[in-house]
């Protein structure tokens, strides 16, 4: 299962992006163009998009320790 989603800086965000998210939001958000974003380091973090900073996070199942 890939279940990935997108957040903007409102806050707003963009549930079942699934296995091709940038392409996903451009078709929700009519748009042709994404701008990739990146933080200093240089690792790839979400798309900038009509004026919308995205960030993208994919949802999985904790496989950490118990934390309650």
């Amino acid at each position: 299962m890939n279940n990935t989603i997108a957040v903007d800086q409102y806050g707003k965000y963009y549930p079942g992006l699934g296995k091709h998210p940038r392409k996903e939001l451009l078709k929700r958000l009519g748009r042709k163009h994404a701008e990739k974003i990146y933080v200093d380091n240089g690792r790839h973090v979400g798309y900038s998009i009509a004026g919308l900073w995205l960030s993208i996070f994919t949802i999985g199942e904790w496989k950490g320790k118990d934390l309650s």
